[in-house]
């Protein structure tokens, strides 16, 4: 059985993170989407939050589950038997990091290896960043995440300009 993980921080799980997720789920026995617990970075969400967030959006795939580690990425992968990463690239920037990254995990953890599976065209531009920074200002996200984290990121915004006033 050949389990794979997808980490990220998912700060939200985009369409493209779900498009990303959907091709690998059929590539693999088993699919964790592994979201990153990092209290140093600044997050709009919670883990907690953005584990239910992505469960609801996964919830059709029956062989994806959602964790979450604040552990190296290769550590969290050897702990649950994973052999694989899974990697979405966007554009050529996406590549020269993702190209870095996969040789130090390959250094630390010689048994697992690196998939990078290509961006629909669609979602070449979308990124957690850019949705977070067009619901900000209340721009339209529906054509970049799901319904339900459309609903969230409109909700989080506004209760963080209430408490602003």
């Amino acid at each position: 059985m050949t389990i794979a993980v997808y980490p990220a921080s998912f700060d939200p799980i985009t369409n493209g993170h779900l498009d990303v997720t959907e091709r690998a789920s059929r590539l693999f026995d088993e699919l964790v989407l592994a979201v990153a617990d990092r209290p140093y970075k600044k997050l709009l969400f919670t883990t907690e939050q953005r584990i239910a967030m992505i469960r609801e959006s996964v919830a059709h795939l029956p062989n994806v589950r959602v964790d979450a580690f604040s552990s190296l990425v290769v550590e969290y992968a050897l702990g649950i038997n994973a052999t694989v990463l899974v990697r979405g690239l966007r554009a050529s920037t996406d590549f020269e990091h993702e190209f870095q990254m996969a040789h130090i995990n390959h250094h630390l953890a010689p048994t697992l290896d690196t998939v990078c599976l290509m961006a629909d065209q669609r979602f070449t531009l979308l990124s957690s960043s850019a949705v977070r920074e067009i619901a900000a200002y209340g721009g339209d996200v529906s054509s970049f995440v799901p319904a339900h984290i459309a609903l969230a990121l409109k909700q989080a915004y506004q209760k963080h300009e209430e408490s602003r006033t």
